[in-house]
């Protein structure tokens, strides 16, 4: 299992455009706040540390979407396996049925992590050098605990999904209609509280959102803290609301924990829903 794991991970990172592909949502976003959408959403804000503060939500909103649509990216040489009849080869081999899937999972899994990481990488640099600062120490640890728990229920998610096709037209086009869709259900080109209400629902009920709202929360403390220092805690709250930082439901605030147990069940159906599906096409 550990073995056919590894190659995949070497085919996904050999292949430099599907590695692109993969992020091409998050360069979409990325193009998007450092043309135009940042320096309004900036200037928009008559606060202090403004910069800092949005540089702040937008990265802790490409974490969360990094992870979806790299798990996509790396499920596609499953697909290709299929495509190419491959996976026949791997069938008819010593390998069990239960070693083959779990080193497409877990190789997944693996790139989801990794391309998370250099995401967050990145996206610190960036706010370090617009005079931003860095995380501390106990906000990256909480980062990346957000980031364990989102990337696996985005890998059971888009595991279940790439499932359903069969051919690499099919996949391309559900990892094209991802991509476009991605920014605007974890509340990223819009700010949640400018969406019409019915669409806003659809965020909150959209897992993914949760790990968007998580990492604002981690992500956001310090740049909230300092921009809205003295400020009413009505101002704050409704920033907040406005941003996705915490989403309210019925005029109930949902909890981090409520969040962090969305995405826990979430995952675990749709890696059960995987293994049932993975189980009736071995029948």
């Amino acid at each position: 299992m550990i073995s056919f794991a590894k190659r995949n991970l070497l085919i996904f990172f050999k292949d430099r455009t599907s590695v692109f592909f993969s992020l091409l949502a998050v360069f979409i976003i990325i193009g998007l706040y450092a043309l135009f959408l940042g320096d309004v959403w900036t200037n928009s804000l008559n606060i202090d540390g403004a910069r800092f503060l949005m540089d702040s939500w937008i990265t802790a909103g490409l974490m969360a979407v990094v992870s979806v649509t790299t798990t996509m990216g790396a499920f596609g040489i499953m697909v290709e396996d299929k495509t190419k009849k491959i996976i026949k080869d791997f069938v008819s081999s010593p390998l069990k049925r239960t070693s083959i899937a779990g080193g497409y999972i877990i190789s997944a899994y693996l790139i989801g992590i990794i391309m998370s990481l250099v995401t967050l990488v990145l996206a610190e640099i960036y706010v370090l050098a617009n005079g931003g600062a860095l995380l501390s120490f106990l906000a990256f640890v909480k980062v990346f605990g957000v980031l364990l728990l989102s990337t696996f229920t985005n890998t059971s998610i888009m595991l279940f999904i790439v499932l359903l096709f069969s051919s690499n037209n099919a996949f391309s086009t559900a990892s094209t209609i991802i991509g476009t869709i991605i920014g605007f259900l974890t509340g990223i080109y819009l700010p949640i509280g400018q969406l019409p209400e019915a669409v806003q629902w659809v965020v909150k009920l959209f897992p993914p959102s949760h790990s968007a709202a998580l990492f604002r929360q981690v992500m956001m403390e310090d740049p909230i803290a300092a921009s809205f220092a003295g400020a009413p805690e009505e101002a704050v709250m409704q920033f907040k609301e406005l941003m996705g930082v915490v989403y309210k439901i019925s005029d109930k605030e949902v909890s981090v924990m409520t969040s962090i147990v969305i995405l826990v069940v979430t995952g675990v159906i749709f890696f059960l829903l995987s293994l049932l599906k993975l189980s009736q096409k071995k029948k």
